[in-house]
């Protein structure tokens, strides 16, 4: 800050006076000062030329930057012993450059100012984007890399470790309302959200920097970086201090990144505690150490110097002038005993900014006074003239800069005036006694052709705020894991989203994922909806229940059957067997055995052999049982015709008549069946539900016509039966078994009326169990209806089981 005095326009005004002294300032200067008296010394750059300089203080301010470059500019002479090139050849008193200004927004000012006049200024520490606009700023070059750079590294950083929620806080200024909005835009670009956008305002108001820590806390971002200058940076600290805020993990900018005046109060540390941020190359410049120390107001040309009283007030805190506030100095104060921020040398960093741009300034000159005549790089091929330096003809020659350090670093300038962008990543680490350490974990070479290695970092070198080792997550949401998706929340930003579990079905196989990707028909999604698995094959299997219920009841009936069978042939001499055409019940038996056993065809996975087989084995077996129990019908009716008087129809339906009518009917199914299969046979079909986690394995008919007359011309057999036992069901009690096929009948024809609906309505292998279900059904219908009577009579009433009885009037049977 800058003292403006009251201007009363009748005298000359006071010299302007700084309100605070800035060691590291200072530091700078005086590492100028050793680089131009180190060049003089040796002699080798340039030969009997000698080196001088004119500094002026710009406070820091905008304002008195500006009015001090009018000062050099206006000044048509001034002594030699105050700045400018001396030598043989004696200059002017032009000025041929500038170093400086140290801030951007000091810099943009004399930028315009001296750009007009093409003087080369080469800054040490401004590093605001907008000055690389060579149409805005033409003179302008620096040794310090462009903020463009350095965000590129910043977002980089963000990048690697996955943050995507970061909160970005700016100085007031040029520098850091360019880096922090380039910084912003690079971040969106990433596809990752800036949680918050603030600005320290100038003033540094208490109130609003405690409105900037709410938004913080608000924001629930643990990543933020703070783009400003270390004065603008330690009052946000102090009020986060202040307000007690912790667990937030602070990118520093490299303005603030190894500030000594952040890092050595230890009122600090436990909020900067591993923090983390970009610094240009640090290095280690033998002999300014001692060159910095040297400084005593007694030495020669000590009172020419009007920054050495303010200077060595400042650090020891007496008054070298009468009359001072503070005690006097007792003239026994050294530097040498003192530790502070002017002389420590640990990081020098900036300080190597300058020494660059003093011998970026003095190659340029050597460069000038080696052109060759006749060959020069001006209009007709001329050089620059050797008495007189022209600003902007040495700005030609300091763009063409390039040249090594006596440190290895090659210094030239890319058509913008920027140099090679090379800056170390650093962590706050806490010492052993409680300082701060600067330990680099990592470095950004923009000059790396290979893009994969210009950023490189040891994430295990880190440690975090809180002493943490593990990376600390800044997300707006959490991150969805596999098998999740990513939902973006409305009026939210891209980086806010809920995680959905992807559907039955679809998967997703890495973590936010966007969307979730469908299954192939045939797979499905596993448990955790991160894998396609094969879908389940479905079908009536031998091996689960319904499959294992259905085999025990087939196996029962046929076992039943077998026992009938048994029952009959053990008393096929009595009169309730010999009664009832024991020739076609036996044949009846045989059939109803085939068709609880053909029901086991319908389970088991289905193959081209199983798919024809049950089909036609069903066609046919039923056909053939209900053949018979038509030429018992036949033969009912036909017996009462036969006991009329005169009547001779029975030797038209004798045993040898009855044979051929069930070979007949049954040879009309067997011929549907044979064509069925040989023009469209019955095949194992995959049904395959898009929505379904399997995959219903079943037999396809093949031909639903064919199928249709398979069923029809059963349905057409017990019709028929069911009306001529209707017919037959009051003749005289001793032929009553018609009332028994009636009975048999209507159950057969209900459940196979009932099965084609539920058939067709039932999904995957339950309408095999349905086709079953009515086999096993009807099949029982038959048998206990027309058996089960005449069983009970034989085995449980063997006193009516006589000609006399069934002779006589069978109320009961």
């Amino acid at each position: 800050m800058v003292v403006e005095p009251n201007l009363t326009f009748t005298s000359k005004p006071p010299s302007t006076q700084c309100t605070r002294f800035n060691f590291r300032t200072f530091r700078w200067m005086q590492t100028m000062i050793f680089a131009i008296e180190e060049i003089n010394r040796e002699g080798k750059l340039l030969p009997n030329i000698s080196l001088g300089y004119k500094i002026y203080d710009s406070c820091s301010t905008p304002h008195q930057a500006l009015k001090a470059a009018m000062e050099l500019m206006s000044s048509e002479k001034y002594p030699m012993d105050e700045g400018g090139l001396q030598g043989e050849n004696i200059c002017k008193g032009r000025v041929s450059a500038v170093i400086g200004d140290g801030g951007s927004t000091q810099s943009l000012v004399v930028a315009r100012f001296l750009g007009v006049f093409h003087v080369p200024q080469v800054s040490y520490f401004s590093s605001c984007a907008c000055l690389s606009d060579k149409k805005e700023f033409p003179a302008f070059l620096r040794t310090m890399p462009s903020d463009f750079f350095q965000v590129d590294a910043l977002v980089q950083l963000v990048k690697h470790f996955g943050w995507t929620w970061v909160g970005v806080i700016s100085g007031d200024d040029a520098y850091g309302q360019n880096g922090a909005n380039i910084f912003a835009d690079h971040v969106r670009k990433l596809g990752a959200c800036v949680a918050l956008h603030e600005v320290i305002p100038k003033n540094r108001a208490q109130k609003a920097i405690s409105a900037i820590i709410s938004n913080i806390h608000s924001s629930g971002a643990r990543v933020v970086l703070v783009f400003a200058v270390e004065q603008d940076a330690a009052a946000l600290f102090d009020e986060v201090l202040r307000e007690g805020l912790n667990g937030i993990q602070w990118l520093a900018s490299e303005a603030w990144s190894t500030a000594a005046v952040l890092s050595t109060p230890k009122k600090y540390h436990g909020v900067l505690q591993g923090s983390m941020g970009f610094a240009i190359r640090r290095v280690h410049i033998p002999g300014l150490r001692d060159f910095l120390l040297r400084l005593h107001p007694a030495s020669p040309g000590a009172a020419d110097d009007p920054f050495l009283i303010s200077f060595w007030e400042e650090v020891f805190q007496c008054s070298l002038r009468e009359g001072g506030v503070q005690p006097p100095c007792t003239g026994k104060e050294d530097l040498k005993n003192v530790e502070n921020i002017y002389s420590d040398v640990s990081q020098l960093r900036i300080s190597y900014n300058v020494y660059k741009a003093v011998y970026a300034i003095v190659y340029a000159l050597r460069s000038m006074g080696g052109c060759d005549y006749g060959n020069g790089p001006f209009a007709l091929q001329s050089c620059p003239d050797a008495h007189g330096i022209l600003p902007w003809q040495l700005l030609h020659y300091i763009k063409q800069v390039e040249y090594f350090t006596s440190f290895g670093d090659e210094i030239a300038f890319d058509r913008n005036g920027d140099p090679a962008a090379m800056y170390d990543l650093v962590n706050w680490q806490l010492t052993p006694s409680e300082g701060i350490k600067f330990v680099t974990i990592g470095k950004f070479d923009e000059s790396v052709s290979n893009r994969q290695q210009t950023f490189q970092i040891q994430t295990t070198d880190v440690v975090w705020n809180g002493n943490q080792t593990q990376v600390p997550l800044s997300v707006c949401s959490s991150i969805c894991p596999p098998g999740t998706r990513k939902a973006i929340r409305p009026n939210f930003p891209i980086c806010c989203h809920d995680c959905v579990v992807c559907t039955a079905g679809e998967i997703s196989n890495q973590t936010d994922a966007i969307e979730c990707v469908r299954c192939l028909p045939e797979f499905w999604s596993n448990g955790k909806r991160t894998a396609c698995i094969p879908k389940q094959v479905e079908f009536l299997s031998f091996s689960d229940t319904m499959g294992i219920t259905l085999m025990a009841i087939s196996l029962m009936g046929s076992f039943c059957t077998c026992a009938v069978v048994f029952v009959f042939s053990y008393h096929r001499t009595t009169p309730v067997v010999r009664a009832n055409n024991s020739s076609l019940s036996f044949l009846l038996l045989f059939s109803l055995a085939l068709c609880f056993l053909c029901s086991l065809t319908f389970i088991g996975r289905p193959s081209q052999w199983s798919c024809m087989l049950r089909h036609t084995a069903f066609g046919i077996t039923f056909v053939l049982c209900i053949s018979c129990i038509l030429g018992k019908t036949i033969v009912v009716l036909m017996a009462f015709k036969a006991s009329l008087p005169g009547s001779q129809v029975m030797k038209w339906f004798g045993p040898a008549q009855q044979k051929a009518i069930i070979s007949l009917c049954t040879l009309v199914q067997v011929l549907i069946c044979t064509v069925w299969l040989i023009v469209a046979p019955p095949t194992p079909r995959k049904l395959i539900p898009r929505e379904s986690a399997i995959v219903i394995l079943l037999c396809d008919e093949g031909s639903p016509v064919a199928f249709g007359l398979v069923l029809g011309y059963i349905g057409l057999l017990a019709c028929l039966c069911l009306l001529l036992a209707f017919l037959a069901r009051k003749l005289p009690d001793n032929f009553n078994e018609a009332r028994l096929i009636t009975f048999s009948m209507l159950i057969f024809c209900a459940v196979w009326v009932a099965f084609v609906p539920a058939y067709i309505s039932s999904p995957g292998k339950y309408s095999t169990v349905t086709e079953v279900f009515a086999i096993l059904a009807s099949s029982y219908g038959l048998l206990g209806c027309i058996f089960a009577p005449k069983c009970y009579l034989i085995l449980f009433r063997p006193q009516k089981n006589t000609r006399k009885h069934i002779m006589s009037r069978m109320d009961k049977f």
